[in-house]
């Protein structure tokens, strides 16, 4: 049975994945206590704290880190580029043999934006952006992903540390996803819903794959959303190099 660690399990994403991953063994890592699950705590800011926590496993899932395109530098730089340096530093000194790193789509979202907010795109003009694209953040939590899909290239070939980037869309329920779209929503918001949406289903799906497929190379970086009419993040790449099969599409959600 493989061991799996799984931080930042308290978010959306993390709280998806607690049991997601069937036939291994999963401890969830929080920043603080929470009564939806039984977990472990863990401060990714804290080196030494990281490195023995993130002991006798053969895989690390890191979520942990700000997860708002809002987030102000300050922030980031602290919780997601220093903390992903630490869990990297924890996997070497450890011998982990892979890490999935949540990186997202804003670590390249400026290819299709309409303007400065991170959350509105011009869908009619948008031209495809591969799994493996070179960044282009929109934001500094964009930058901050795209600074820490740098530090796994570099972990990767420099220690031989197994990492596969996963650029995660829009992760919500079809509730959600319903709230969020539609006559009422700004017409940009409404259609980077509909573009970049990850359902449930696909995310809990889109990880395990990232955890336990082989893989023809490291680091892989590859999108993360489900089959949307809409989309413009491709999946080609996901799909030939994980064997993702997404089920979910945001326009047959919203027909329904």
């Amino acid at each position: 049975m493989v061991r799996i660690a799984l931080t930042g399990a308290a978010g959306n994403v993390g709280r998806e994945l607690v049991d997601a991953f069937d036939d291994h063994e999963v401890v969830p890592f929080t920043h603080s206590e929470t009564d939806a699950f039984d977990s472990e705590l863990l401060d990714v800011t804290d080196p030494d704290d990281v490195r023995e926590k993130l002991d006798a496993f053969e895989i690390v899932v890191h979520l942990a880190g700000a997860s708002s395109p809002e987030a102000d530098w300050e922030t980031v730089a602290e919780t997601n580029v220093e903390g992903t340096k630490h869990v990297l530093d924890a996997a070497v000194e450890n011998g982990v043999d892979r890490v999935v790193f949540a990186s997202s789509n804003h670590a390249v979202g400026s290819y299709n934006s309409a303007d400065e907010d991170p959350e509105t795109t011009t869908l009619a003009d948008a031209r495809p952006v591969r799994g493996d694209a070179p960044t282009a953040p929109d934001s500094f939590y964009g930058v901050s992903k795209a600074a820490c899909e740098g530090l796994t290239k570099f972990y990767a070939e420099r220690h031989g540390v197994e990492v596969v980037n996963l650029r995660i869309g829009w992760y919500m329920s079809e509730a959600d996803l319903r709230a969020r779209t539609g006559d009422d929503v700004d017409p940009g918001r409404d259609r980077f819903a509909r573009a970049t949406w990850l359902s449930p289903r696909d995310c809990r799906a889109v990880h395990r794959r990232a955890a336990t497929a082989d893989l023809p190379e490291s680091p892989v970086t590859v999108n993360a959303v489900s089959r949307n009419d809409l989309r413009y993040f491709t999946l080609t790449e996901t799909m030939q190099t994980l064997g993702y099969r997404p089920r979910d599409n945001a326009e047959e959600v919203l027909d329904r």
